[in-house]
């Protein structure tokens, strides 16, 4: 398995918001304000995160990336390659996929759509297993490595321990939590769950597993849950939580959880930044 779909597509909306709230230069304001924030420059030699998720990706043994981007993605075309498909970047042979605004919506339909609408445009990779992430995350190469691994069941996801990352509980809150049985099968996952709910998700080791967006699927079993996944009535988004859950309420044990202790940067803010300085 050599297949990674990065999900790019969002409006980096509070990104924007906060964009006034920390030094930057104003060219890297100006990327940042009209861009994804996966291509705001970052660190010493001034790359888009975009570039160090890529190349992780790569060291990890990926080969093939499909980056779903909105409509408007010049951007990325200027950072990535302006072909549809097979630009080569950061040792990846990268193609586009694009997430559309269904008519009547003013916004995307969230990651489940997102994974939906590339499967669709791309029907190979309805029939081979890929792994997925987000756009906004610098996964390291030891995590990426863990979805490569061989194992026993058709999809695996990462369980990133609460105590290794560097985050609130606010922060926390907005990601996901998850449940895995004690052979390591995921049981139950919950998006932006309330604190008492994270409390409560604890393994056989006092750890609280997170859910950061990063799996393997085999495209054949996930898609229709992809396609049948009802929108949230809060957020109005078809999220990718609740289509695994759907998942494995009909098919347990099908879905392997590697736990794994280390931080995991995350770009939803311009605060988030400086995490990145070291890059």
């Amino acid at each position: 398995m050599n297949t990674l779909i990065i999900m790019a597509g969002g409006a980096s909306s509070r990104m924007k918001r906060s964009i006034e709230n920390v030094k930057l230069s104003e060219s890297d304001k100006a990327v940042a304000l009209k861009a994804h924030k996966s291509l705001i420059p970052l660190g010493l030699n001034k790359k888009p995160l975009l570039f160090y998720l890529i190349s992780n990706a790569v060291l990890a043994g990926y080969k093939e990336v499909y980056l779903i981007t909105s409509p408007e993605n010049k951007a990325f075309k200027a950072e990535v390659g302006i072909k549809s498909q097979n630009n080569y970047y950061a040792g990846a042979e990268v193609h586009y996929a694009i997430q559309n605004i269904p008519e009547g919506k003013k916004k995307p339909l969230g990651t489940s759509d997102a994974i939906l609408q590339a499967m669709d445009q791309y029907p190979i990779l309805k029939r081979i297993q890929f792994s997925i992430c987000n756009g906004d995350n610098l996964y390291s190469t030891t995590a990426m490595k863990l979805l490569r691994m061989k194992r026993k069941t058709p999809h695996a996801t990462i369980g990133f321990a609460r105590t290794g990352m560097r985050f609130s509980n606010e922060r926390i809150s907005k990601f996901a939590v998850i449940s895995v049985d004690l052979q390591g099968y995921l049981e139950q996952i919950i998006e932006k769950p309330d604190t008492k709910t994270i409390e409560t998700f604890k393994d056989k080791l006092g750890e609280t597993r997170l859910s950061m967006n990063i799996f393997s699927f085999d495209g054949k079993l996930i898609y229709p849950y992809l396609k049948n996944c009802p929108i949230n009535i809060e957020r109005g988004e078809k999220e990718l939580p609740e289509a695994v859950r759907r998942m494995i309420k009909d098919f347990p044990k099908q879905l392997f959880c590697f736990p794994l202790s280390e931080h995991l940067p995350d770009l939803t803010s311009a605060d988030d930044i400086k995490d990145f300085s070291l890059l």
